[in-house]
């Protein structure tokens, strides 16, 4: 089964598509979901605008309407921990977790240095949110070769 949008994409593209959909149908409170490179480069979206990926709930917009934001500030909030983690001697970040009066932002590391970063409800449970994007990590990390970033990087610029 493959999800709007991802004709003419690779099987493990396909595949990260489809585990960024469950991602965002599983987890209750979720408003927006974004894999951004290591370099800051939004790979992969749960804004229907971006990828195609399946809209979130009606008037559960993520930052400022768009996943392009959120990976912006998943790049920027994952850069100064890194930074941090290297000052304090702290080994590698492995998580992130802000909580702001009405909303909460997570960032969790991928294996190959990319990011999974995912805005919520400020009431959601934050433990199955973690939970669940553990799962995506442990699933996608080993899958996410300079080769599928290119031809994920791709796809959201329609250049394929």
């Amino acid at each position: 089964m493959t999800a709007t949008g991802t004709f003419g994409l690779s099987s493990e593209a396909r595949n990260l598509h489809w585990l960024l959909s469950n991602l965002v149908e599983e987890v209750p409170g979720l408003r927006s979901v974004a894999v951004v490179s290591s370099d800051g480069l939004l790979l992969l979206s749960s804004d229907p605008a971006q990828n195609s990926a399946p809209a979130h709930p009606a008037g559960q917009d993520g930052p400022k309407g768009s996943s392009a934001d959120l990976a912006t500030i998943v790049s920027g909030i994952g850069s100064l921990t890194i930074g941090a983690a290297r000052l304090m001697d702290g080994g590698g970040v492995k998580q992130t977790m802000v909580a702001m009066e009405d909303a909460c932002v997570f960032i969790m590391s991928i294996s190959d240095g990319s990011l999974l970063g995912v805005q919520a409800e400020a009431d959601c449970d934050m433990s199955v949110v973690a939970y669940h994007m553990g799962l995506f990590v442990g699933r996608a990390g080993h899958v996410l070769t300079p080769e599928l970033r290119s031809e994920l990087r791709q796809s959201l610029e329609g250049t394929r």
